[in-house]
């Protein structure tokens, strides 16, 4: 197998971890298993029921990493386990613990979002510090197991892709923890819009009035202090829906009757979808992306030209790599071949 050039971080849900397949697992260099929760200040993996599958995945590809993703969108208790020292080394040590039990290579967190409550969890303006102390507190815990066992423990986080996420937080502090920060360059636009549009463009195209894309998004980070060689942009294996939406401009950046919810996944896409009872294709060739229309529904998905859009924009730009969500979201194994494709070409 040709040498890796790029990461690619696969985001697997515990009850997809079974079908990860042998090839599947070969092409991937990261695992991270969604998710972890806080429980009374302590990394718990209570609700998961297949970590037994990491030694399977390391069968099949001794070289892979795999972390244990702690929170996801509603998951609480991170506020409070970073308040104080006290709560930060209590949650740490929880983590070395699951990481120690499980032979897992590592954490990610996932906390959506400090200093924000949008999510329905708690949140305070000292997230904004305590967030950095935590990771420098996390990243210590590793780092004393790593000397003892003669190895390096990852630390990486998910991040929201845009301003208010570097406003939450004080990233020019917080990467020197991290071995890398994964851009959530999906959902950038559908769950509070009405406007319809991409959410995981690599551009922002003319016309867009909310200006998202994955370009903006590593510009800021950038500025806000994080080295481009600790980015790794994200792809959607899921689609964004519109309802209701009028027929102009076969439905991009049209008024609907209401937000945008979560669409049909990149296999039930490629069944009944693209191309399919009453929808059409078309590419958005400034933003890079693909969507689908019926004269009445609007759908925003990666591709395989979006990926392959995506993944030379890495190489040219000296990015740490790609991640996605979520794995089990393509049984055709197109988006992730598509992706080691785009990475690896000469």
């Amino acid at each position: 197998m040709p040498e890796r050039r790029q990461l690619i971080v696969g985001y697997v849900q515990d009850r997809a971890l079974p079908s990860v397949t042998q090839d599947d697992a070969r092409i991937m260099t990261h695992v991270n298993i969604a998710f972890g929760h806080i429980v009374d200040g302590r990394v718990s993996v209570a609700r998961t029921a297949n970590l037994g599958c990491v030694e399977n995945l390391r069968a099949y590809n001794p070289t892979l990493e795999v972390l244990l993703s702690v929170g996801g969108w509603g998951a609480g208790g991170f506020s409070e386990a970073a308040a104080t020292a006290e709560t930060r080394e209590v949650f740490a040590l929880s983590a070395l613990e699951i990481v120690k039990e499980y032979r897992l290579d590592g954490i990610d967190l996932d906390w959506e979002y400090p200093c924000y409550s949008a999510a329905g969890i708690a949140s305070s303006p000292s997230d904004k510090d305590n967030f950095t102390l935590m990771l420098k507190e996390l990243r210590a815990r590793l780092d004393r197991q790593g000397q003892s066992d003669g190895r390096h423990y990852r630390l990486t986080i998910a991040a929201g892709a845009d301003q208010y996420y570097i406003d939450g937080t004080r990233m020019d502090q917080v990467q020197q923890y991290l071995d890398w920060v994964q851009l959530m360059t999906y959902d950038m636009r559908g769950g509070f819009q009405t406007l319809t549009g991409h959410h995981t463009n690599l551009f922002t195209p003319t016309g867009d009035l909310f200006r998202p894309s994955v370009d903006a998004c590593v510009r800021m980070f950038s500025a806000a202090g994080v080295p481009g060689e600790k980015l790794v942009i994200g792809v959607a294996f899921y689609s964004r829906m519109w309802k209701g939406v009028p027929n102009r401009n076969n439905g991009l950046f049209q008024n609907s009757v209401g937000p945008g919810g979560y669409g049909p996944v990149y296999g039930e896409l490629v069944r009944n979808y693209i191309d399919k009872n009453g929808y059409r294709r078309f590419w958005d060739d400034e933003a890079k992306a693909p969507y689908l229309f019926d004269g009445n529904n609007f759908i925003t998905y990666d591709d395989e030209d979006s990926i392959a859009a995506k993944c030379e924009y890495v190489r040219q730009n000296g990015l740490a790599g790609i991640m996605f969500w979520e794995y089990s979201c393509d049984p055709t194994h197109t988006l992730l071949n598509s992706i080691w494709r785009g990475l690896n070409q000469e």
